[in-house]
Protein backbone atom coordinates (compact mmCIF):
# COMPACT_ATOMS: atom_id res chain seq x y z
CA UNK A 1 0.00 0.00 0.00
CA UNK A 2 1.33 3.43 -0.93
CA UNK A 3 1.92 5.68 2.08
CA UNK A 4 0.72 9.17 1.20
CA UNK A 5 1.33 10.89 4.54
CA UNK A 6 4.26 13.28 4.30
CA UNK A 7 6.94 13.05 7.01
CA UNK A 8 6.89 16.26 9.05
CA UNK A 9 10.22 18.05 9.38
CA UNK A 10 10.64 21.08 11.65
CA UNK A 11 10.75 23.33 8.62
CA UNK A 12 7.62 21.84 7.11
CA UNK A 13 5.80 22.06 10.44
CA UNK A 14 6.69 25.75 10.65
CA UNK A 15 5.30 26.22 7.15
CA UNK A 16 2.04 24.46 8.10
CA UNK A 17 1.61 26.59 11.22
CA UNK A 18 2.42 29.78 9.31
CA UNK A 19 -0.36 29.04 6.84
CA UNK A 20 -3.12 28.58 9.39
CA UNK A 21 -4.97 31.16 11.47
CA UNK A 22 -2.42 32.50 13.98
CA UNK A 23 -3.07 32.99 17.70
CA UNK A 24 -4.14 36.52 18.58
CA UNK A 25 -2.44 38.63 21.24
CA UNK A 26 -4.36 37.06 24.14
CA UNK A 27 -3.54 33.53 23.07
CA UNK A 28 0.06 34.38 22.28
CA UNK A 29 0.52 35.97 25.71
CA UNK A 30 -0.99 32.87 27.33
CA UNK A 31 1.32 30.59 25.38
CA UNK A 32 4.35 32.66 26.34
CA UNK A 33 3.40 32.97 30.03
CA UNK A 34 2.86 29.22 30.28
CA UNK A 35 6.25 28.51 28.74
CA UNK A 36 7.95 31.12 30.91
CA UNK A 37 6.31 30.47 34.28
CA UNK A 38 5.74 26.71 34.05
CA UNK A 39 8.72 25.41 32.07
CA UNK A 40 8.50 21.97 33.64
CA UNK A 41 4.86 21.56 32.61
CA UNK A 42 4.55 23.68 29.48
CA UNK A 43 4.45 20.57 27.29
CA UNK A 44 0.95 19.97 28.68
CA UNK A 45 -0.31 22.98 26.71
CA UNK A 46 -1.90 22.18 23.36
CA UNK A 47 -0.05 23.37 20.27
CA UNK A 48 -1.34 26.62 18.72
CA UNK A 49 -2.52 24.75 15.63
CA UNK A 50 -4.50 22.39 17.86
CA UNK A 51 -6.23 25.35 19.47
CA UNK A 52 -7.15 26.67 16.02
CA UNK A 53 -8.39 23.22 15.01
CA UNK A 54 -10.56 22.91 18.12
CA UNK A 55 -12.03 26.35 17.45
CA UNK A 56 -12.89 25.33 13.90
CA UNK A 57 -14.44 22.02 15.00
CA UNK A 58 -16.55 23.85 17.59
CA UNK A 59 -17.91 26.12 14.89
CA UNK A 60 -18.44 23.31 12.37
CA UNK A 61 -20.67 21.29 14.70
CA UNK A 62 -22.44 24.41 15.99
CA UNK A 63 -21.51 23.37 19.50
CA UNK A 64 -23.40 24.79 22.45
CA UNK A 65 -22.61 22.09 25.01
CA UNK A 66 -18.85 21.48 25.26
CA UNK A 67 -16.91 19.44 27.81
CA UNK A 68 -13.18 19.56 28.42
CA UNK A 69 -11.33 17.02 30.55
CA UNK A 70 -7.97 18.52 31.47
CA UNK A 71 -7.70 22.31 31.24
CA UNK A 72 -4.17 23.21 32.41
CA UNK A 73 -3.66 26.95 31.70
CA UNK A 74 -6.67 27.22 29.45
CA UNK A 75 -5.55 27.56 25.83
CA UNK A 76 -7.86 24.88 24.43
CA UNK A 77 -10.84 25.97 26.53
CA UNK A 78 -10.28 29.58 25.47
CA UNK A 79 -10.32 28.53 21.81
CA UNK A 80 -13.53 26.54 22.20
CA UNK A 81 -15.28 29.13 24.38
CA UNK A 82 -14.71 31.78 21.75
CA UNK A 83 -16.25 29.49 19.13
CA UNK A 84 -19.36 28.16 20.90
CA UNK A 85 -22.76 29.12 19.51
CA UNK A 86 -24.78 31.83 21.25
CA UNK A 87 -25.71 30.75 24.73
CA UNK A 88 -23.12 27.97 24.67
CA UNK A 89 -21.09 26.75 27.62
CA UNK A 90 -17.76 24.96 28.08
CA UNK A 91 -17.62 22.78 31.20
CA UNK A 92 -13.99 22.24 32.22
CA UNK A 93 -12.75 19.56 34.57
CA UNK A 94 -9.32 19.87 36.20
CA UNK A 95 -7.70 19.12 39.54
CA UNK A 96 -5.26 22.04 39.74
CA UNK A 97 -6.16 25.41 41.22
CA UNK A 98 -2.64 26.62 40.43
CA UNK A 99 -2.71 25.94 36.70
CA UNK A 100 -6.31 26.98 36.18
CA UNK A 101 -5.72 30.27 38.00
CA UNK A 102 -3.69 31.24 34.93
CA UNK A 103 -6.56 30.10 32.71
CA UNK A 104 -9.06 32.22 34.64
CA UNK A 105 -7.04 35.39 34.06
CA UNK A 106 -6.92 34.84 30.32
CA UNK A 107 -10.59 33.84 30.11
CA UNK A 108 -11.37 37.16 31.81
CA UNK A 109 -9.08 39.06 29.48
CA UNK A 110 -10.70 37.42 26.43
CA UNK A 111 -14.20 38.13 27.74
CA UNK A 112 -15.31 34.48 27.78
CA UNK A 113 -15.49 33.74 31.51
CA UNK A 114 -19.28 33.70 31.37
CA UNK A 115 -19.10 30.84 28.85
CA UNK A 116 -16.85 28.62 30.98
CA UNK A 117 -17.84 26.53 34.00
CA UNK A 118 -14.65 25.32 35.69
CA UNK A 119 -15.11 22.40 38.07
CA UNK A 120 -12.15 21.47 40.25
CA UNK A 121 -12.02 17.82 41.27
CA UNK A 122 -11.72 14.32 39.83
CA UNK A 123 -13.06 14.38 36.28
CA UNK A 124 -14.62 10.93 36.40
CA UNK A 125 -16.83 11.96 39.31
CA UNK A 126 -17.71 15.24 37.62
CA UNK A 127 -18.66 13.55 34.35
CA UNK A 128 -20.97 11.17 36.20
CA UNK A 129 -22.83 14.18 37.59
CA UNK A 130 -23.69 15.44 34.09
CA UNK A 131 -27.12 14.60 32.66
CA UNK A 132 -27.15 11.01 31.42
CA UNK A 133 -29.03 11.68 28.18
CA UNK A 134 -27.15 12.50 24.95
CA UNK A 135 -26.64 16.27 25.01
CA UNK A 136 -22.94 17.06 24.51
CA UNK A 137 -21.95 18.50 21.14
CA UNK A 138 -18.16 18.38 21.55
CA UNK A 139 -15.73 16.99 24.10
CA UNK A 140 -11.97 17.31 24.37
CA UNK A 141 -9.98 14.82 26.46
CA UNK A 142 -6.45 15.87 27.42
CA UNK A 143 -5.78 14.72 30.96
CA UNK A 144 -4.19 11.79 32.82
CA UNK A 145 -3.68 9.06 30.25
CA UNK A 146 -4.67 6.16 32.49
CA UNK A 147 -8.07 7.82 32.90
CA UNK A 148 -8.86 7.95 29.18
CA UNK A 149 -10.94 4.72 29.06
CA UNK A 150 -13.05 5.94 31.98
CA UNK A 151 -13.61 9.39 30.49
CA UNK A 152 -14.53 7.77 27.17
CA UNK A 153 -17.13 5.52 28.74
CA UNK A 154 -18.73 8.48 30.51
CA UNK A 155 -18.72 10.76 27.47
CA UNK A 156 -19.80 8.52 24.59
CA UNK A 157 -23.35 7.89 25.86
CA UNK A 158 -23.73 11.58 26.76
CA UNK A 159 -22.73 12.73 23.26
CA UNK A 160 -25.54 13.50 20.82
CA UNK A 161 -25.72 11.86 17.41
CA UNK A 162 -23.33 13.75 15.17
CA UNK A 163 -21.40 15.12 18.14
CA UNK A 164 -17.63 14.83 18.41
CA UNK A 165 -15.16 13.57 20.98
CA UNK A 166 -11.59 14.74 20.41
CA UNK A 167 -8.74 12.97 22.22
CA UNK A 168 -5.19 14.29 22.50
CA UNK A 169 -1.80 12.54 22.79
CA UNK A 170 -2.92 9.34 21.09
CA UNK A 171 0.53 8.76 19.55
CA UNK A 172 2.65 9.38 22.67
CA UNK A 173 5.54 10.73 20.63
CA UNK A 174 5.47 7.51 18.62
CA UNK A 175 5.76 5.25 21.66
CA UNK A 176 2.41 3.58 20.92
CA UNK A 177 4.59 1.28 18.78
CA UNK A 178 6.92 0.56 21.71
CA UNK A 179 5.20 1.41 25.01
CA UNK A 180 7.65 2.25 27.79
CA UNK A 181 5.53 3.23 30.79
CA UNK A 182 2.02 2.98 32.19
CA UNK A 183 0.87 6.08 30.32
CA UNK A 184 2.05 4.68 26.99
CA UNK A 185 0.33 1.38 27.71
CA UNK A 186 -2.87 3.16 28.75
CA UNK A 187 -2.98 5.03 25.43
CA UNK A 188 -2.40 1.83 23.46
CA UNK A 189 -5.30 0.26 25.36
CA UNK A 190 -7.49 3.31 24.81
CA UNK A 191 -6.75 3.52 21.09
CA UNK A 192 -7.90 -0.09 20.70
CA UNK A 193 -11.06 0.63 22.71
CA UNK A 194 -11.96 3.62 20.55
CA UNK A 195 -11.23 1.85 17.28
CA UNK A 196 -13.50 -1.07 18.22
CA UNK A 197 -16.39 1.01 19.57
CA UNK A 198 -19.32 0.64 17.17
CA UNK A 199 -21.08 3.65 18.68
CA UNK A 200 -18.69 6.00 16.89
CA UNK A 201 -16.84 6.65 13.65
CA UNK A 202 -13.16 7.21 14.37
CA UNK A 203 -10.22 8.79 12.57
CA UNK A 204 -6.75 9.32 14.04
CA UNK A 205 -4.85 12.37 12.77
CA UNK A 206 -1.10 13.01 13.06
CA UNK A 207 -1.58 16.54 14.43
CA UNK A 208 0.90 17.48 17.16
CA UNK A 209 1.12 14.33 19.36
CA UNK A 210 -1.83 12.70 17.61
CA UNK A 211 -5.51 13.57 17.76
CA UNK A 212 -8.38 11.11 17.51
CA UNK A 213 -11.74 12.39 16.28
CA UNK A 214 -14.75 10.26 17.13
CA UNK A 215 -18.19 11.09 15.73
CA UNK A 216 -21.17 9.67 17.58
CA UNK A 217 -23.38 7.61 15.29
Amino acid sequence: MTIKTLPMTDELHAYVVAHGSPPDDVMQDLIEETERSLPGNAQMQVAPEQAAFLSLLTKLVGARQVVEVGTFTGLSSLAMARAVADGGKVICFDISEEFTSVARRYWDRAGVSDRIDLRIGPAAEGLRELPAEPHIDLSFIDADKTGYPTYWEELVPRTRAGGLIVIDNVLRDGRVLDPRDDNDKAIVEFNDIAARDERVEVVMLPIADGLTLARRR
